[in-house]
């Protein structure tokens, strides 16, 4: 088995992550943390194949965390996964050794195939380092073993609507874990109301999101959405 270590400051969004990791077979969380701190002493007690790792921590960035525990001959492995999708974090993630970059909001699909990738590329290295070659060939094996299938592509959005508004929605229903209306969507990314209902229809005629409704006392009942886990 794999040993993980979800790392998120919010407990709602590592309890997810945590969910999905355990239906990834070879795969189980062996510690959950919500700081740097919490983190790093979970490393430091070893044992510790992998780290899933969130940038934005009270305490410190997940970069400076890789930073720290590289200084201190932690060599355990990242993938990050955060809303961060600025190149120059991408970059210095890349140069810190992060063997994968997911942001978020993701599917449970894309963080699976990043495990998968993860779990085969232990296993070149396990046969290679077994059998003591050497040479390009290898290399290239052990290299190869990380590359992902590109994601397929997004349906094309109507006329009037855009993708950073779209994920700006999607990224609010994701944290949420439970059903909002377009009132609570919009109160909470700054959108009209009929701004946010017009994308909720589309994100939920697509299959991303669920439609549930709530009945009141009187008067028309409340469409509420929720995002999809796959």
């Amino acid at each position: 088995m794999i040993d993980v270590l979800v790392v998120d400051d919010d407990f709602r969004v590592a309890e997810i992550n945590a969910k999905y990791v355990g239906k990834v077979p070879g795969f189980r969380v062996a510690a959950r943390a919500h700081s740097a701190a919490q983190a790093l002493a979970v490393v430091e007690r070893g044992a510790i194949d992998l780290v899933l790792l969130d940038h934005y921590l009270p305490d410190r960035t997940g970069l400076e965390l890789v930073h720290h525990m590289r200084e201190q001959g932690h060599g355990t492995d990242v993938i990050m996964i955060t809303a961060a999708s600025d190149v120059t974090t991408v970059q210095k993630a890349m140069r810190l050794g992060a063997l994968h970059y997911l942001v978020k909001p993701f599917t449970f699909t894309a963080l699976r195939t990043r495990l998968e990738s993860y779990a085969a590329l232990r296993r070149t290295v396990d046969r290679v380092g077994g059998r003591g070659l050497t040479g390009q060939e290898q290399v290239d094996r052990i290299f190869g073993a990380l590359r992902t299938a590109p994601a397929p592509s997004s349906p094309r959005l109507p006329s009037g609507h855009s993708e950073p508004t779209t994920d700006l929605i999607c990224g609010v229903l994701h944290r949420a874990g439970h059903p909002l209306s377009a009132h609570e969507v919009a109160a909470e990314t700054g959108l009209s109301r009929s701004t946010a209902q017009r994308y909720l229809r589309h994100l939920e005629q697509a299959g991303r999101l669920r439609l549930s409704l709530k009945y009141g006392e009187t008067g028309r009942p409340e469409h509420r959405y929720a995002w999809v886990a796959p």
